[in-house]
């Protein structure tokens, strides 16, 4: 085994760092927002932040196509996905369509936010801040209104492929 110190440490590549975080699994979650027309994406970088008062943070690419709406908006939705919902995770994911079009099932929810149908759970929250971050920015937002979990296993993303959580 080598060990290097801080002096003699390759340079971390972007691809190094995708790679171990490749191994760390995540949730799976819908980001929505409205500002002259809805946007959303899937986020696996959705952390609970404090329970008092309710907060939460993701991230979000300054490149991505809804970043323009989520920049303007005061509000944003978000949906935690079910292990069933590959396919809306996907639609998401995906650059180019019409992400709201049918399939899709949603509606404008509290503070016109597009909230989904079928969820394990979804939350609205009002934007507090949005730190840069590189190309990205950390958004925090304080949660206003919840709809509880429906019941169901949520699903997961790891090493670029949804999975599913296993009976240990």
């Amino acid at each position: 085994m080598t060990v290097h110190t801080d002096t003699e440490a390759p340079p971390l590549t972007a691809e190094a760092f995708r790679s171990v975080f490749r191994h760390h699994a995540a949730g799976v979650a819908v980001v929505t927002a409205h500002a002259g027309r809805p946007a959303g994406f899937t986020a696996t970088s959705l952390s609970s932040v404090a329970a008092a008062p309710p907060t939460l943070s993701f991230s979000m690419s300054t490149a991505s196509s809804s970043w323009p709406v989520f920049r303007e908006a005061s509000h944003v939705g978000v949906h935690i996905l079910a292990e069933s919902q590959r396919d809306l995770a996907a639609t998401f994911a995906a650059s180019g369509p019409d992400r709201f079009a049918a399939p899709t099932r949603w509606r404008r929810g509290p503070h016109g936010v597009p909230v989904l149908d079928g969820v394990l759970a979804w939350l609205v929250c009002r934007v507090e801040a949005a730190v840069p971050a590189g190309e990205h920015r950390l958004i925090v937002a304080r949660a206003l209104t919840v709809e509880p979990p429906s019941g169901g296993r949520p699903l997961l993303y790891h090493d670029r492929a949804y999975a599913r959580l296993s009976e240990g």
